[in-house]
């Protein structure tokens, strides 16, 4: 199956000199969890994540109806294409230890796949449990003492 066939079409998206706050608010009003952000001629420059605003805004104490989504925004996003297939993006996913990919064609975004959009699926089950709990293993960058 391909991810056109699963991913969601409505994409929201913020331009480089919106705010945090906006962002923030766009977040919460449609219930998701990233925002592509794209140039005046709609190509992918990155994404803002609730955690960008918490972790690149507010841990900052810089303020979110000051700050731009080009300071805090996620740059180099792996995307996907709409005819690329399911398991390749589970895959990705699992690969880049992500929960959302752009979907990207004729290098504008068309939608997001996340791996719920995966979850409803029945017949991903084995790729969805294979991406998970890849997205999910810590990384090896703690030392032990």
């Amino acid at each position: 199956m391909t991810v056109r066939r699963i991913m969601n079409k409505n994409v929201v998206y913020l331009t480089p000199d919106d705010t945090a706050a906006h962002a923030a608010r766009l977040l919460e009003r449609h219930n998701i969890g990233v925002l592509p952000v794209c140039s005046s001629d709609g190509k992918l420059r990155g994404v803002v994540t609730d955690r960008d605003i918490a972790i690149r805004c507010v841990a900052f104490d810089n303020p979110p109806e000051d700050t731009k989504v080009r300071d805090i925004m996620t740059r180099g996003i792996v995307t996907i294409s709409p005819d690329d297939d399911v398991t390749e993006a589970a895959n990705a996913m699992a690969a880049e230890q992500i929960r959302r990919l752009p979907v990207v064609e004729n290098n504008q975004v068309v939608g997001i796949l996340s791996l719920a959009d995966i979850a409803t699926r029945a017949s991903y089950n084995a790729e969805l449990s294979s991406a998970l709990s890849e997205i999910c293993m810590p990384e090896n960058r703690f030392r032990r003492f």
